[in-house]
């Protein structure tokens, strides 16, 4: 088994050996070690320390990477994608600039809708290629595990096209994948006035051939006023329940929708969004077990009013940051900036940002006993910082490219 030695750490970062998501003011609990060294045996941490406590057997065995003045931090884990999808937007970033609103853009056939007729327009193949290619660079920006969402299908063929897509990327690729149906997205133009007629194509067509080729990990609903209602959402989350899919709601995102309650009532492991929290809502999510991912590239892209996430965690809620990497409302995938924006306009402590990012993050795609942190037997999936002075360098210098290397399931990148 091959075996990695990095020596001379200036800091390894989130070193823990419990195995729990961080709720409110644990959040800020970020341990570390100074002047360490990590141990990779295969793909998994077998081992770290202080420098001064390294056996010496350690220093002639496997290969060798001398760290000096940078920091290894757990790659960064991003719950909340839809990373496959057909084209770009601009032409609604322009409409964006000039005045016309989300719901205006989506009536003159913009929004979900536009990209869903050029996702079926589309090759699988093409499909891929694009994936891929948007795959790599987050990779290269320190990202070691994803989540991708369907839901621009809207259609049987569509939906397990993308599906089908994201199964070849992790066919492909060492970094971990996670798959969620969103047939709940938005309703096509033919079902406007039909939202039921939907809803049953949706559990009775679309989940059995989901279920049948083993093509999903999670569902989720797009929850909102104008899209589905608490009701529809819980409707279509019991459905894929019963077929085995764990859901994850897009909750509160223009209006204090219900969806935070709704994904509390049915056992989500996450709820995203959540721009727009009530009390109701806060309430909810604080006392259950569900994890609230924020996304603030989706306010700072669209200049909607970024999620409370101080008053979330001073609540006591479990918090995870992801980036919504999308073409309409987040067209990118930069998790540094995530943890920057977040510092920033959020007003989280660079500590809490870095834990909602990689260990809340691991937990909100449910693989927090794998990935998310420096723990003896998780993976080695790690971003190797370039020489900086200090962990809150990494927001503060938000412009610039910090990562030096990533590793992979134990290989570097």
């Amino acid at each position: 088994m091959a075996s990695t030695l990095i020596t001379n750490i200036k800091q390894l970062v989130n070193v823990t050996e419990d195995g729990h998501a961080r709720r409110g003011k644990e959040l800020r609990r970020l341990p570390c070690l100074e002047n360490a060294f990590l141990v990779i045996e295969g793909d998994e941490i077998a081992a770290y320390g202080k420098m001064v406590d390294i056996p010496q057997r350690l220093l002639s065995s496997g290969s060798r990477f001398d760290a000096a003045g940078q920091f290894v931090l757990p790659a960064w884990c991003d719950s909340h994608t839809h990373l496959v999808y057909a084209g770009s937007r601009e032409n609604e970033f322009l409409d964006k600039i000039t005045g016309l609103s989300y719901a205006e853009i989506a009536a003159k056939g913009g929004g979900i809708l536009n990209s869903a007729k050029k996702l079926n327009e589309t090759s699988e193949d093409e499909l891929f290629r694009q994936a891929w290619r948007r795959l790599e660079e987050v990779r290269n920006l320190g990202t070691g595990a994803i989540e991708i969402k369907s839901g621009y299908g809207l259609c049987l063929e569509g939906e397990l096209k993308m599906l089908r897509v994201i199964r070849r990327i992790r066919e492909k690729t060492a970094m971990t994948v996670k798959a969620t149906f969103l047939g709940a997205h938005a309703f096509p133009l033919e079902y406007k006035n039909n939202h039921k007629g939907y809803i049953d194509r949706i559990i009775y067509e679309m989940l059995p051939a989901i279920a049948g080729e083993k093509l999903a990990d999670f569902i989720d609903v797009f929850c909102e006023d104008g899209f589905f209602n608490p009701e529809e959402t819980e409707i279509i989350c019991r459905a894929g329940l019963d077929l085995g899919l764990k859901p994850k709601i897009h909750a509160n995102q223009l209006s204090a929708s219900g969806g935070v309650q709704t994904g509390v009532k049915v056992g989500a492991i996450s709820v995203d969004h959540l721009e727009s929290m009530d009390e109701a809502s806060i309430t909810a999510l604080k006392g259950s077990l569900t994890i609230g991912t924020l996304l603030p590239c989706a306010a700072f892209f669209l200049r909607m009013p970024f999620q409370p996430a101080r008053r979330l965690i001073d609540d006591g809620c479990a918090i995870a940051l992801a980036s919504d990497y999308n073409p309409g409302s987040s067209p990118s995938g930069n998790m540094n900036f995530v943890v920057a924006l977040s510092c920033i306009q959020m007003k989280m402590l660079p500590e809490e940002a870095i834990n909602a990012a990689t260990l809340n993050g691991a937990f909100a795609m449910d693989v927090g006993d794998e990935l998310g942190s420096i723990t003896i037997g998780k993976k080695a999936n790690l971003i190797l910082t370039k020489k900086i002075p200090s962990l809150a360098y990494l927001p503060y210098s938000f412009g610039s490219n910090l990562i030096d290397k990533v590793m992979i399931r134990g290989s570097w990148q």
